[in-house]
């Protein structure tokens, strides 16, 4: 088994991040995206309706709401009974629909860092002194995905915590009390989430290794975030629910292709390919 040095690895995530700092074009997203989903959709959802005076009868007879409703098993619509029609439109708006939304925040803040990990180097001609050091190529690389990994889960976690904040304190008066998080969220924080911050890592790192661009590397890993909309849909149509099972069993499938693209990825990097890249 090979020696890692961890302070190889700490000192690369450290110049990692250093970098990201200072590029407009990879932590502006980090900011903007999340705070629509944190703070506008959930205060216009909460606040608009009885604005714009919506009745109850507008909100019971919405007919996408009823079908939507009819296809969620018994358990699902036993949370939502004695509830007014706003606070069942809030619960169901961003208490479920909002849930697959929070798996593209460890997508996209991972792929924007990892994309600029070798990618970016090769931009500012500093790839080829990070090559010539004494760190390892497993070191390299696990050094690049400990950079964008860390970071992606802790702002991932840190706007899960600041949107359970918005929604119970905007939503308080209309539940009487605090109501989120919902139990289903909990595997999609915390299980599913570092999984795909894993995946997105590694397949970033992967790629950003042989894409000479920032840009061209962050839009080759963007197609991930279709895993997330493919879960969107599906809770949308009806044809699924995620419950804390169905989370935890998606959660376990994310975990075993995120292993085995992590070890696909560092079996097949190369310090020498790259050296020859830097010096073309």
């Amino acid at each position: 088994m090979m020696k890692i040095h961890w302070n190889y690895l700490t000192a690369i995530a450290r110049k990692d991040l250093l970098e990201v700092r200072q590029n407009r074009a990879a932590w502006l997203p980090m900011l903007i995206v999340p705070l629509i989903f944190i703070l506008v959709l959930p205060l216009a959802t909460i606040f608009i309706p009885p604005a714009i005076g919506a009745t109850a009868e507008n909100l019971t007879q919405d007919t996408d709401l009823e079908a939507f409703l009819a296809n969620m098993p018994p358990s699902f619509k036993e949370s939502l009974e004695g509830l007014e029609p706003v606070a069942l439109m809030v619960k169901v708006m961003l208490g479920y629909f909002m849930a697959p939304m929070f798996l593209i925040f460890p997508i996209m803040f991972s792929t924007i860092i990892a994309a600029e990990s070798f990618a970016g180097e090769r931009e500012r001609k500093t790839l080829e002194a990070l090559l010539y050091t004494a760190a390892s190529d497993l070191e390299l690389f696990l050094g690049k995905v400990l950079a964008a990994m860390l970071p992606a889960l802790g702002l991932s976690w840190g706007s899960f915590l600041l949107y359970t904040v918005v929604l119970n304190a905007a939503g308080y008066n209309l539940f009487g009390g605090l109501w989120f998080p919902l139990s289903t969220w909990w595997p999609l924080i915390f299980w599913i989430s570092p999984g795909l911050a894993l995946l997105g890592t590694s397949a970033t790192v992967l790629i950003s290794a042989k894409t000479p661009t920032f840009m061209g590397a962050y839009q080759s890993s963007a197609s991930l975030v279709l895993v997330v909309i493919g879960f969107l849909v599906g809770q949308a149509t009806g044809v699924l629910y995620l419950s804390v099972g169905v989370g935890m069993i998606i959660g376990l499938g994310v975990w075993v292709i995120a292993a085995v693209l992590t070890g696909v990825a560092v079996g097949s990097f190369q310090r020498s390919r790259l050296l020859v890249q830097a010096a073309n």
